[in-house]
C-alpha cells in the first residue's frame, strides 16, 4: 500500500477546473488534468451527487473511488436561481469547464456559451454528449452503449455466427474522456497565445469512430461489409487467442512477415510459409483458420506453462490472456506498479491504476482520495465571499 501525495503539485497546479458532467466521460476528463496537479471541483446534485456514485459494489461506491480521486466536491443545486447565481460567481477564477447535459439544457438554464464568455472571455468549456451538439440526434439520449451500436464497433465485436457484441465497459466514454483531455490541453494552448477561450464539442460517437480504422475507405474500395471475426484479424495472421490442455489462454500475433516465420518454426512448422497458400499475410488472411491450425494443435497439446517457456525461449510474440487476479500477480504489473493500493476508510486499502502516463520531469500523482458528497463546499463558497452563517440557510434551503 501506498501512501497520498497531498505535496505533489503536478505541471497543472493553477489550473482550475468547474465539472458539472455526471458518469463516465466527463469524469473521465477531469481525472485526467486532476491527476497531474489541476484543482478539479465537482459541481453535484446536493440530494444525489454524481450518479457515478450509485455504481456500487458490496455498496460500496468503487467507481467513484477510482475516477472521483485527486477531487473536491461542492453540492449546488443549479435548478435554483441562486445555485446558478453562485456557480456564475465561481466562473471568473475558473480555466475549464465541463457539462454533460443534454443538448439545449445549459441554455435552459440560462448558462449558454453567450452567457459564460460574457462573464469569462477565456473560459473553455467542454460539452460532453452522446451525439453532439448540432445534427438530428442531438436530442437523443447518448449512452455509450447506444454510441458503440451505431458508430459499428459492436457489429465488427465478436463471431460471425453469435449476435454482435457490446463491450462490457464504458468504452465510448472512456475513449471521449480521453480526447477531451487532450482537446482541453489544445484549447488553453489557444488561449495562452490569444487570450480567447472556445466551446469544445464532445460527443460520444466520433471519438470511437475515430478508432475503429478506415473502415469507410475499405468498404468504398470493395463495397463489402465486413463479417465478424472473432478474435481473428482481418490485416494480419496468424493472430488468435489459442486454448492450452490445461485451460489456459495464450494471445499470439503475428502482424509481420518475420514473426510469423518465427512463431511457424517455433511449433515445428517453418514450412508454412514455402508453401504458396501461406506464404505470406496476404496469403493466410485468406485462410485464417488453416492458416493457425499448427499453432492450435501444438498449444493444445501442451500446459501454459510449457507453452509460455517455449514460445519466450523462441522469442513469440505471444502473451497469456489473463483475468484480473492473474493480472494482479504479473511481477511485471508489480514492479512497475500498473495497480497501487491506497488507503480507504471503508475497504482498508482501495486498488486502482497508476497515473497514466508516466512523464520523466512533472509527474502526475494521487494526491487525495475521492471526496464525500459536498465535502468542500464551504471551502469553495467561501472563496466567494459565503460565510458560515450564509451557507448554512443556504444548506437549510437545499441549495448546498
Amino acid at each position: 500500500m501506498i501512501a497520498f501525495q497531498p505535496d505533489q503539485e503536478g505541471p497543472l497546479k493553477g489550473l482550475v477546473v468547474l465539472d458539472l458532467s455526471r458518469l463516465v466521460a466527463g469524469n473521465m476528463v477531469s481525472l485526467q488534468l486532476a491527476d497531474y496537479g489541476a484543482e478539479v471541483i465537482k459541481v453535484e446534485d446536493p440530494k444525489k451527487g454524481d450518479p457515478l456514485r450509485d455504481w456500487r459494489t458490496k455498496g460500496l461506491s468503487v467507481h467513484w473511488k477510482v475516477y472521483g480521486r485527486n477531487k473536491k466536491s461542492l453540492t449546488l443545486s443549479l435548478r435554483s436561481a441562486e445555485g446558478r447565481d453562485l456557480l456564475r460567481r465561481l466562473l471568473p477564477a475558473a480555466d475549464v469547464m465541463i457539462e454533460n447535459f443534454r443538448p439545449g439544457t445549459l441554455e435552459e438554464m440560462g448558462l449558454g456559451p453567450d452567457v459564460l464568455h460574457a462573464i469569462h472571455p477565456g473560459l473553455v468549456l467542454v460539452r460532453v454528449s452522446g451525439w453532439g451538439q448540432d445534427g438530428p440526434y442531438r436530442e437523443r439520449p447518448g449512452f455509450g452503449t447506444l454510441v458503440e451500436g451505431v458508430s459499428g464497433f459492436a457489429s465488427k465485436n465478436g463471431f460471425p455466427d453469435r449476435p454482435p457484441v457490446l463491450p462490457p465497459l464504458a468504452m465510448a466514454d472512456m475513449i471521449a474522456g480521453l480526447y477531451g483531455a487532450f482537446s482541453v490541453m489544445v484549447a488553453l494552448k489557444h488561449r495562452d497565445r490569444t487570450g480567447q477561450g472556445q466551446v469544445i464539442d464532445l460527443p460520444l460517437l466520433d471519438p470511437i469512430v475515430s478508432i475503429l480504422g478506415p473502415e469507410a475507405a475499405q468498404f468504398k474500395l470493395t463495397g463489402q461489409i465486413p463479417q465478424r471475426t472473432g478474435s481473428q484479424s482481418r490485416t494480419a495472421s496468424p493472430r488468435n487467442a489459442f486454448q492450452t490442455r490445461d485451460g489456459r489462454w495464450i494471445a499470439i500475433s503475428a502482424s509481420m512477415q518475420s514473426m510469423a516465420e518465427r512463431v511457424y518454426a517455433a511449433v515445428g512448422r517453418p514450412d508454412m510459409t514455402q508453401d504458396p497458400r501461406f506464404r505470406t499475410n496476404a496469403d493466410r488472411i485468406k485462410i485464417p483458420d488453416e492458416a493457425e491450425a499448427p499453432l492450435r494443435d501444438f498449444i493444445a497439446a501442451r500446459d501454459f506453462a510449457e507453452v509460455m517457456a517455449h514460445f519466450e525461449r523462441h522469442e513469440v510474440t505471444a502473451a497469456p490472456i489473463y483475468d484480473i487476479d492473474q493480472f494482479l500477480e504479473d511481477p511485471h504489473v508489480q514492479a512497475r506498479q500498473i495497480i497501487v493500493e491506497l488507503p480507504d476508510a471503508e475497504m482498508g486499502a482501495v486498488p486502482m491504476h497508476n497515473v497514466v502516463p508516466r512523464l520523466s520531469a512533472s509527474p502526475g500523482a494521487i494526491r487525495t482520495p475521492a471526496p464525500d458528497l459536498g465535502e468542500h463546499s464551504a471551502e469553495i463558497l467561501g472563496r466567494i465571499g459565503v460565510d458560515a452563517g450564509r451557507f448554512a440557510e443556504m444548506k437549510a434551503a437545499g441549495i448546498v
